[in-house]
């Protein structure tokens, strides 16, 4: 029996990460806030993480004196956490991504390729609502299929998007990529990528249902992940796509 440790094992995350872990027939220990961070790394066969950026750096040490993989599922990340990644990737296998999800993982590379088919006479929006306690915008999702798009054209996204447009903004940027996000309710994650062209429009989109399907898909993630030397993985190579 493999067991999957969960850093914030009493929030909404939490709780469906540890029903996924036993539904897969594996051992789910847990911590929240003030927990021992290290204990729980030492005795786990991967860490999954999806508390909050504040606590990461002390996660990632206690990981990397444990020797264990994590699955990190947290958003809000800034650069300054990436580069904590990049330097934990270092010792273990490592795991980072907007979402866990395996039809939103199918979705990016779906969004890539059509990118990579359509010109920028395609303008390229992304529609994104969650309820309304998330703290983020655009969520990590949104993010990770905007740079997915940004990817299939080649540009950097940063430098490409297009977010919070309010009052007298002039046109739109020929070959921006637009964010836009509603929040409110339980929706646990709606997201559609719009490919407006000349006359017509494709519209790629993923609806969650609930939190379980980011669940099982970090879980499947940190099985794999065991099995990896350390370094930096994406969720696509989970999936081999």
């Amino acid at each position: 029996m493999t067991s999957i440790g969960i850093i914030g094992s009493e929030g909404r995350m939490g709780v469906a990460l540890a029903a996924a872990i036993v539904e897969a027939g594996h051992h789910s220990p847990g911590i929240d806030k003030g927990g021992d961070i290290l204990k729980l790394a030492s005795e786990s066969d991967a860490i999954v993480d999806f508390s909050s950026p504040a606590a990461l750096e002390a996660t990632l040490d206690a990981c990397v004196a444990a020797k264990a993989p994590i699955v990190i599922g947290t958003t809000g990340l800034e650069e300054r956490h990436h580069y904590l990644i990049d330097d934990a990737a270092r010792d273990i296998a490592v795991l980072q991504t907007g979402n866990t999800s395996l039809g939103v993982t199918l979705l990016a590379h779906l969004v890539r390729e059509a990118a990579a088919r359509l010109d920028a006479d395609w303008d390229i929006e992304v529609l994104e609502m969650h309820h309304g306690k998330k703290v983020d915008a655009p969520s990590g999702t949104a993010l990770l299929l905007g740079k997915a798009a940004a990817d299939g054209r080649g540009i950097e996204l940063e430098a490409s998007s297009e977010r919070g447009r309010d009052g007298l903004t002039g046109a739109r940027g020929r070959g921006a990529i637009g964010f836009a996000s509603l929040r409110g309710g339980t929706v646990a994650g709606d997201h559609d990528v719009i490919f407006a062209g000349p006359e017509e429009m494709i519209t790629l989109s993923h609806r969650a249902e609930n939190r379980t399907i980011f669940a099982r898909g970090a879980v499947r993630a940190a099985l794999w992940l065991i099995h990896q030397t350390p370094g930096r993985y994406t969720m696509p190579q989970v999936l081999g796509i």
